[in-house]
């Protein structure tokens, strides 16, 4: 029998591993496609593949997970052939067959982040206290990656002529295959009565107050693509920050996400409730775009605080939406319920607006290749107010599902 203590260290290990792989690359993959000289469009497309590849989670992973594979086997495969993917797509320097191996990555990796969501949950006690102590230490994998790529680029350390964001993520994600054949053993819920659980999580959207939560969430990710593409960018150029300090720079929203984490969720949750803790994460996002959208070099200081608001805005909206969703959601189709959300907002969301970013980047385009930043920033943060408003007005705090209660987490 194993202890609860080993599960949990499991548990936290494997968030640790899951979001350094994603913090790996996910920051800097658009400056380093600037460097290869791809277009808005192109650059727009290949962080689009792991949105658009997330539409399919609920029918690939989440389906796989609740009903065929125990989860940590599914992980341990769907990671070694991201290792694999992205080795190869290291040395690629043509868009062609870069985006065709980025699909390729993007199809494997998508489901592992609900999957991961769903393993976790499944061996905890109490959800809504303990969570957010095991998912922040993805927080701290998605730190630590930043601060290895700035410590190789200013070694300047040799990856074989291969892109250093793309080989340190190829070695995280072999690591991850090997170390999921350790975890708690997550088998599939075969007991479900409808084996198509993805159908069964859909039915949740009948729900006026889960429908209008998934609204908002697809709406306010489709403008997180104005932080997750450009940032790099426009920290170099517009505040003067080098290429080789960008990605640890980058890690100021994990670092206060990690706080936001370990010590403000714990202790504000509980005492305001879902409600109020997921409406902390969409007033924050609109704050930081007016930041951005006024940046200069002589407000470095505040443009870089304002990196803050973007682990705060995570924290207190999506790692809370796991656990709303984990609340309403029945326990045979939690993982699927996980995938469905991630369908809205890493999936849909993000892949909606992604192409969107990519209209905008161009149509804030000056002749001679500069942004007009102003511009570009103050239409995610329009949009973003409007989320916060409509939420403020119509979100109530959410009720357990019915069999919420009678299910006991293994310790296994």
């Amino acid at each position: 029998m194993q202890t609860r203590l080993s599960v949990y260290i499991r548990l936290g290990a494997m968030m640790f591993l899951q979001y350094a792989i994603w913090g790996a690359w996910s920051t800097v993959l658009w400056p380093y496609l600037t460097k290869l000289g791809f277009t808005e469009w192109q650059k727009s497309a290949s962080l689009a593949a792991l949105y658009l590849a997330s539409i399919l989670a609920p029918f690939t992973g989440g389906q796989i997970a609740d009903r065929w594979l125990p989860s940590q086997y599914f992980l341990a495969l769907a990671h070694l052939g991201g290792a694999a993917a992205m080795f190869f797509m290291a040395s690629q320097r043509d868009f062609g067959p870069f985006i065709i191996l980025m699909a390729i990555y993007s199809i494997l990796f998508a489901p592992t982040l609900a999957v991961t969501n769903a393993v976790a949950f499944e061996h905890i006690r109490d959800r809504e206290k303990e969570f957010g102590l095991i998912r922040v230490l993805g927080t701290l994998g998605w730190i630590v990656a930043g601060w290895i790529l700035t410590a190789t680029r200013r070694a300047d350390m040799d990856w074989g002529g291969r892109a250093d964001l793309l080989m340190l993520t190829a070695v995280l994600s072999f690591i991850m295959a090997v170390f999921c054949l350790f975890l708690p053993n997550t088998p599939p819920k075969r007991e479900g009565e409808n084996p198509l659980a993805f159908v069964e999580a859909f039915k949740l959207l009948k729900d006026p107050q889960f429908l209008l939560f998934i609204i908002i969430a697809f709406v306010v990710t489709t403008e997180l693509q104005f932080y997750y593409g450009p940032t790099g960018d426009y920290l170099k150029s517009q505040i003067g920050i080098a290429d080789a300090d960008v990605p640890a720079v980058m890690t100021i929203a994990q670092i206060c996400e990690l706080v936001g984490m370990a010590v403000l969720l714990p202790l504000l949750l509980p005492k305001i409730g879902i409600r109020w803790a997921l409406a902390i994460g969409v007033i924050a996002w609109p704050i930081r775009y007016i930041v951005f959208a006024i940046g200069t070099p002589e407000l470095k200081a505040l443009v870089l605080g304002s990196l803050g608001l973007h682990g705060i805005g995570y924290t207190f909206f999506f790692v809370v939406s796991f656990i709303y969703v984990d609340k309403v959601a029945p326990s045979n189709i939690r993982n699927s319920a996980q995938s469905l959300v991630t369908l809205a907002t890493i999936g849909l969301g993000n892949f909606i607006g992604t192409m969107f970013l990519g209209y905008i980047m161009n149509r804030f385009k000056n002749p001679d290749g500069s942004m007009q930043w102003t511009n570009i920033f103050l239409v995610p943060c329009v949009l973003t107010v409007i989320c916060a408003i409509a939420y403020l007005v119509l979100f109530r705090d959410p009720r357990a599902a019915p069999d919420r209660g009678a299910q006991e987490p293994s310790a296994a």
